[in-house]
């Protein structure tokens, strides 16, 4: 057995497909399968379920691919932690986030960035559930959405809560001037309002669904998306309002578009930014983290 087996076995899990695992392993398809064959033959047991495709892995399968997570996810930190000792920090941070979540990510990455120039960063979009799998899995070394506290707890997380600041209503002054006011807004009021909104899977769409429900209001979707961007065009253009969580640069970026506070609920999760224990997170992870701390303390 070799770390590279272990490799190729979790871009298996990820890809869920021969081909685009060994595309992601750098090898031809045979290469990977022969090799994956190689370790089943050592272990002694089958860990994959083949057809004409890739059908899964088996319950041994499974058990081997949790442990393959974790020394890969090792192994990873020792590359990395080798890297920072000869040339600084550097390399790329994977991080998964959620959407609508009540922080402004580039901001914090600008930020981090005037103190580690060298740390590039790919961002997941990712739901709720998802990302605490991403998680737990090591395919993400950062985490920023909506979490219940005690689950990270009992997984042993290093967490940092946001704070929640309350939903604002979004909305273009010039196609729904009566709006423009300081005074927040009833559930009752947005309630007669068309809107622009995420798809209704996502944490943040469920908990306005299940506020205005438990209040006896229906939300009127004019438009339902899984793109930010989309929606943004919605609003700028009239389609409708959108409601968002305090705390991103909406209005920095679209200075024509204007926000009004709404009285509802808390969530009853917790925004926060996320990484492993301190013995398994990575030495990027950790230094990105502890950043990330001092910058949202003040907040």
């Amino acid at each position: 057995m070799d770390i590279k087996q272990l490799i190729y076995l979790c871009n298996l899990e990820q890809a869920r497909h021969f081909g685009r695992a060994a595309e992601a392993s750098f090898v031809s398809q045979p290469t990977l399968s022969m090799r994956l064959k190689n370790l089943e033959r050592e272990l002694g047991v089958s860990l994959i379920n083949r057809g004409n495709n890739f059908e899964g892995f088996t319950p041994e399968g499974e058990r081997v691919l949790a442990w393959a997570r974790e020394i890969v996810s090792v192994y990873q930190g020792l590359k990395l932690e080798v890297e920072s000792l000869k040339h600084g920090l550097n390399g790329t941070l994977r991080i998964g986030v959620v959407p609508q979540c009540s922080i402004s990510l580039s901001g914090l990455l600008k930020r981090i960035s005037e103190r580690y120039p060298q740390l590039d960063y790919r961002v997941s979009v990712l739901s709720a559930d998802q990302l605490l799998e991403a998680l737990t899995g090591h395919s993400v070394d950062v985490g920023i959405g909506f979490f219940e506290l005690t689950t990270l707890n009992e997984l042993h997380f290093q967490s940092q809560p946001l704070e929640d600041s309350g939903v604002d209503l979004i909305f273009h002054p010039q196609h729904f001037p009566d709006l423009v006011d300081e005074i927040p807004l009833s559930l009752a009021q947005v309630a007669e309002l068309p809107l622009c909104l995420a798809e209704p899977t996502r944490y943040f769409r469920r908990y306005l669904d299940n506020s205005f429900r438990d209040a006896g209001f229906a939300l009127h979707a004019r438009l339902e998306t899984t793109s930010i961007f989309q929606l943004l065009q919605g609003i700028f253009v009239g389609l409708g309002c959108g409601l968002f969580p305090r705390g991103s640069l909406l209005e920095d970026m679209s200075p024509a578009l204007m926000r009004r506070p709404v009285n509802i609920v808390s969530m009853s999760r917790r925004a926060a930014v996320v990484v492993a224990e301190p013995s398994r997170v990575t030495p990027l992870a950790q230094h990105f983290f502890d950043a990330a701390r001092e910058w949202l303390a003040p907040i």
